[in-house]
């Protein structure tokens, strides 16, 4: 179970860079410097929040589970919003 929530999550993750270099192609200077201080901010409260929430498991089996199945969940939610980005960028 473990292997396979880790795979998800590099499986999602890859997707999510590949979304956030494509919206960036698409900006100006000016707001790719902001989409980059945005998503090095998010990428600080994904890695807090889900060392949050797997704190309680830390030392035991379900650590590793719970921590990928939360960065897996948080990255899933944050591709989507930069394909909204990339959407309205297009326009």
């Amino acid at each position: 179970m473990n292997t396979c929530a880790a795979k998800d999550y590099e499986r999602d993750d890859a997707r999510l860079n590949k979304t956030y270099k494509e919206l960036v192609a698409k900006l100006e200077k000016e707001r790719r410097e902001q989409v980059k201080e945005v998503q090095i901010a998010w990428i600080k409260y994904r890695d807090l929040q889900c060392d949050f929430d797997s704190a309680g498991y830390e030392g035991g089996t379900m650590y590793s589970l719970v921590r990928s199945s939360c960065l897996s969940r948080m990255t899933k939610e944050r591709t989507k919003d930069l394909k909204a980005m990339l959407e309205e960028a297009a326009m």
